[in-house]
C-alpha cells in the first residue's frame, strides 16, 4: 500500500487552488478599491459609495477573506480536513458573488463574459471539493507505522 503522504494531488484540485489564488487577489485588491473609491468620492466633494466605516469593514472582510484563501491553497497539501471546509466555504461566497455580478451585468445590458465564466468555474471547483474527488484527498491520512 503506498504512502497517502506520496499520493499525488488529483489535477483538477490543483485547477481549483489556482482558481482560489486568482480570488484571493482579486478579493484583497476589491477591498482596496472600495477604500479608495471612497476616498477619491470624499477628496471630490461627492457623496461615497457608503459610510467609511462601514467600507473599512468590508475591506477587513476582503482582506481575511483572501488570507484565509492564501492559507488554503499553501496547507492543501498536508490534506487536512478543515482546509477541505474551509475550501468549500470560500468556493461558495465566491461563486455566490460571481453569480451575482454575471446577472448583475445581465440586467444593466452589458453581458460580462469573465463573469460568466468565472461564475461557471467557481460552481464547478465547488461541487469536485464537495464531491468525491474533494472527499478522498482531503480524507486520507498517513499510516501509523509501528517498529
Amino acid at each position: 500500500m503506498p504512502d497517502s503522504t506520496t499520493t499525488r494531488m488529483p489535477k483538477s484540485l490543483i485547477w481549483i487552488l489556482v482558481l482560489v489564488s486568482a480570488h484571493a487577489l482579486g478579493t484583497f485588491f476589491g477591498g482596496w478599491a472600495i477604500i479608495d473609491e471612497n476616498r477619491s468620492k470624499l477628496d471630490h466633494g461627492q457623496d461615497p459609495l457608503m459610510p467609511m466605516a462601514l467600507a473599512w469593514l468590508l475591506a477587513l472582510f476582503c482582506c481575511g477573506l483572501a488570507a484565509l484563501q492564501v492559507t488554503c491553497v499553501v496547507l492543501a497539501r498536508g490534506r487536512r480536513s478543515w482546509v477541505r471546509v474551509a475550501l468549500i466555504v470560500c468556493l461558495s461566497i465566491a461563486a455566490l458573488g460571481m453569480v451575482f455580478a454575471a446577472l448583475g451585468s445581465l440586467t444593466a445590458g452589458a453581458p460580462s463574459l469573465p463573469a460568466f465564466l468565472f461564475a461557471f468555474a467557481d460552481l464547478a471547483a465547488l461541487w469536485t471539493v464537495c464531491g468525491e474527488t474533494g472527499r478522498r484527498y482531503f480524507s486520507v491520512r498517513a499510516e501509523v507505522r509501528i517498529s
